[in-house]
């Protein structure tokens, strides 16, 4: 048949001998760098000191990592870590003995918060613009990290798509199973391309960068979309109502979607950069 499943069992990742880099923490060092190198085109043509791009990454970085972790901690499994506090911030589990784990739970709903409210202390701070200045930008970066971080799901085989019931689709050994599931990481990969794409051209082809708070909208509403589409594909994650007609992450995904039209749409006839 032209469709035929993919059998996914990677390594855990590149082996360094003292040293073992997991795909998913690479796929995290990626999305940064390529994003302090997408800002500093975006200082430069704003005249913006690159003095202050170094905070911007500090602020980012930070914001992200807590952000989702407090994310899922909070969203997704505070059964568990409601008992386990100790674990929300160290990589490790002590039940039913101790284990390192690494930081696998991160959701894209917390981190989402947590960099708007970063990128609020920034533009106090350091910055000294409005705060929808920084979030017309930071968005474009944020986008196309979250194609890597997707990635970085896919290589570990986790946050997985539901069974296609044919022969199509990608059987993830290391579950234990032999069918095929949809690779619903890459179908959500492939729409932040999309995503990615649309704000950069709005960006460095368009006036609309200079109407405050337009293409942070935009990007509510476009990368939640996808979030929200994509979910009808994936297996419900930890902690999740499996009986609710929408799942955990298409609920949250619905106020940012109605935010972004309202940033998009609101009257704006002050708040254009000149």
């Amino acid at each position: 048949m032209f469709f035929n499943k993919i059998y996914w069992n990677p390594s855990e990742g590149f082996d360094l001998g003292f040293f073992t880099l997991h795909y998913y923490s690479l796929m995290f060092v990626v999305a940064f760098t390529i994003g302090w190198y997408l800002m500093k085109s975006i200082y430069q043509r704003e005249g913006v000191s690159l003095e202050k791009l170094d905070s911007l990454f500090i602020y980012t970085v930070l914001a992200t990592l807590i952000g989702a972790r407090l994310g899922h901690v909070i969203f997704y499994d505070w059964d568990y870590f409601q008992n386990h506090l100790l674990e929300i911030f160290l990589p490790v589990r002590f039940e039913p003995e101790f284990e390192f784990t690494g930081f696998r739970g991160l959701a894209s709903h917390g981190a989402a918060i947590g960099i708007i409210t970063a990128m609020y202390l920034y533009c106090r701070n350091v910055l000294h613009k409005p705060v929808l200045w920084i979030l017309d930008r930071i968005v474009i970066p944020v986008a196309c990290g979250g194609i890597f971080v997707r990635i970085g799901n896919f290589m570990n085989s986790e946050i997985i798509g539901k069974p296609t019931n044919s022969d199509f689709g990608v059987v993830f050994v290391k579950l234990g199973e032999d069918f095929a599931r949809h690779p619903a990481q890459l179908y959500e990969s492939a729409g932040y391309v999309l995503v990615f794409i649309i704000l950069w051209l709005t960006y460095w082809k368009t006036e609309k960068r200079k109407e405050l708070g337009y293409i942070f909208g935009l990007f509510l509403v476009l990368l939640w979309t996808v979030r929200f589409f994509v979910e009808f594909m994936k297996e419900p994650q930890v902690g999740e109502r499996v009986n609710w007609v929408l799942n955990t992450g298409q609920w949250l995904s619905l106020p940012f979607i109605l935010a972004g039209f309202y940033f998009m749409f609101r009257p704006k006839s002050k708040d254009r950069v000149k």
